[in-house]
């Protein structure tokens, strides 16, 4: 008898949406103010790890349940596939550049153990492993700079850019969804996040690493988070407008920030 073959885009592709954002934003942002071969390939391969991590998780859980069906054989092929590709993009992108990037991918290590340890533990969709794989995601854009030839620092003023996009707003999402939900959650640590994340931004807009328009982009995330958690905010009928709307936000953030790059270099 034929065994059929299960729909392949469920075990292929990860189900959480918002992690596209995540990934996409500092690929496209780290390839537009520092762009290179090396660095297009450092995307590539974190695009596939990324990828790897969803059918990775299904062929765990199965075989932690003893069982082994045919969507197990193909999430190991789907993880075993993507990560081929991450360690063949990663190693072309150590040959075609002179400057070294290990450093962000040291500091990335913890942060995705710590990540890994609440997937396999069921417990990924916690606040803790959210923010620190989001972070981990972030470091992509320093790490195709520092491909790139940027110093160190300057590395690490376009993480520190990013971070006041993802932390507040992972705190402002789970907030949103909460709050449609008919919850009461505070609305103070994401406006305390965005508040934060503005004021780091715009301390170094008065060092010369970024120009204005950075900072004019998280002063508009926080605009954003006053308002969609406020009582005048428009209800979202669906969660995935609320999804939606950040990829928009996402979009606007990378652009602004990028013109902040490019006006200062």
């Amino acid at each position: 008898m034929a065994v059929n073959r299960p729909r392949l885009r469920p075990i292929a592709l990860p189900t959480e949406h918002g992690g596209w954002s995540l990934i996409l934003e500092p690929i496209a942002l780290g390839l537009w103010v520092a762009p290179s071969w090396a660095g297009l390939l450092l995307g590539v391969a974190a695009f596939s790890l990324f990828l790897t991590r969803h059918p990775l998780q299904l062929a765990y859980r199965d075989t932690q349940r003893g069982k082994r069906h045919s969507r197990t054989v193909w999430a190991m092929r789907f993880a075993a596939g993507y990560g081929t590709v991450a360690l063949v993009a990663g190693l072309l992108a150590c040959i075609v550049t002179d400057h070294s990037f290990w450093q962000t991918l040291i500091l990335a290590l913890p942060l995705v153990g710590v990540q890994l340890y609440y997937d396999l533990q069921r417990r990924g969709r916690e606040l803790i492993p959210e923010i620190l794989g989001a972070m981990a995601l972030s470091l992509v854009a320093p790490t195709i700079a520092l491909a790139d030839n940027w110093s160190l620092g300057a590395a690490g003023a376009l993480w520190l850019v990013l971070l006041a996009r993802i932390i507040g707003t992972i705190l402002y999402v789970r907030a949103r969804l909460r709050l449609e939900r008919g919850e009461q959650p505070s609305p103070m640590p994401t406006h305390i996040a965005h508040g934060v994340g503005l004021a780091a931004v715009m301390a170094l807009v008065l060092i010369g690493e970024v120009q204005w328009l950075a900072a004019v982009a998280i002063g508009v995330l926080l605009l954003r988070a006053l308002y969609g958690l406020s009582k005048w905010r428009k209800p979202a009928p669906r969660a995935a407008i609320i999804g939606v709307q950040e990829v928009v936000f996402g979009v606007i953030t990378v652009t602004l920030v990028a013109l902040s790059y490019t006006a200062l270099r």
